[in-house]
């Protein structure tokens, strides 16, 4: 396509019924080269573009993936030999997360989950800072009309809200009677890699002064379901491990289980060696503890799916009653908030219709 100056027409991304095609109009050439950056798992899949003299665009043609929406940027890179990481210029859909925005391409069959469209989010009813030793931990509860003995605890809680609408989530589960009214808990993550690789220390922390100050202000008692996603969703369960009587149920979402077998990749993070030694001792029975109601979530095409395959398949057999549902999408918010309903309803009326 060009217009009537023979300049091309940037078209954006193309979705067709086994391919996805990227463009980038250059006419001028000024960059040298152009790169897909995504969080997709696509092993020997080729991401980057070549340039295309006729159109005077940088191309590139990808098998579709098994995903129902995706998330990406490009990485430009200049002749000056900088390079910078953006947004596709071609695309105005864009999506917020924890490290920026991302366009977002979506398939024809995607479609966003029908509660958005419900119950405004509870209002605020208590803030606590809670001293502990790893440093105060801030948390915001949301709290509906009446009073409620239960808890949901999210980390990164605040993320939750802000990017996967969580807290109108709960608004629209309990206005619709799908499950019975809880106050929701959102816990900040302060300094996250440090505090949800696995220390010790914030496991303590959450178990012995965060939940009883919760439970102190609000009046709530019974089974805590704690969820979280990725570094959130591991610090869950090993909180939950550490400490089963304060714990009654868990939903993990994409968690960093690392193991050396599929996460060589992580390596760099700098918490990666206490990760996988608890990984490990988890995998090998270590703590294994009282056994509650578990459901995880991941991507169908990230890097974690195997390692919550795995990790699946080890609490199942220590007697956890888990359930591991794989949601076309990645790692990312919008795809750990498509997977609220049914599986996070599903999971608190386990929990709590009976306590």
């Amino acid at each position: 396509m060009a217009d009537p100056n023979g300049a091309p027409v940037p078209v954006g991304p193309r979705v067709g019924a086994h391919e996805i095609a990227f463009t980038l109009a250059d006419p001028q050439k000024r960059l040298v080269g152009v790169r897909l950056a995504h969080e997709l798992d696509l092993p020997g899949q080729d991401v980057e573009f070549r340039y295309d003299d006729p159109s005077r665009s940088w191309t590139l043609v990808l098998p579709r993936p098994a995903v129902r929406r995706m998330e990406y940027q490009l990485t430009l890179r200049h002749a000056d030999g900088g390079a910078e990481t953006t947004t596709d210029p071609t695309n105005p859909v864009l999506t917020p997360g924890a490290f920026g925005d991302k366009s977002v391409l979506g398939m024809p069959e995607y479609t966003a989950p029908a509660w958005l469209a419900g119950a405004a989010a509870w209002p605020v009813h208590t803030r606590l800072s809670v001293p502990t030793g790893v440093g105060a931990v801030d948390v915001a509860v949301l709290s509906p009309p009446g009073s409620t003995s239960r808890l949901l605890v999210a980390h990164d809680g605040p993320e939750y809200t802000r990017l996967a609408a969580l807290g109108a989530f709960a608004a629209t589960m309990v206005r619709d009677g799908r499950v019975p009214s809880f106050h929701l808990a959102m816990a900040a993550p302060g300094e996250r890699d440090q505090r949800y690789s696995a220390n010790p220390a914030y496991a303590t922390a959450l178990a012995t002064a965060v939940l009883p100050e919760l439970h102190a202000k609000l009046g709530t008692r019974g089974p805590v379901v704690l969820m979280g996603a990725s570094l959130g969703g591991l610090a869950a369960l090993h909180a939950q491990r550490r400490y089963p009587d304060a714990v009654g149920g868990l939903f993990l979402q994409s968690g960093s289980f690392f193991v050396p077998q599929y996460d060589e990749c992580e390596s760099d993070f700098p918490y990666y060696p206490r990760v996988t030694r608890y990984v490990g001792a988890v995998l090998r029975g270590a703590g294994a503890g009282r056994a509650v109601p578990t459901t995880l979530t991941c991507g169908a095409v990230e890097e974690n799916v195997h390692n919550n395959r795995l990790m699946a398949q080890t609490l199942r057999h220590q007697g956890y009653p888990v359930e591991f549902h794989e949601v076309p999408d990645a790692h990312n918010y919008v795809a750990w908030r498509d997977a609220f309903d049914p599986y996070l309803t599903d999971l608190l009326a386990k929990v709590w219709d009976h306590a």
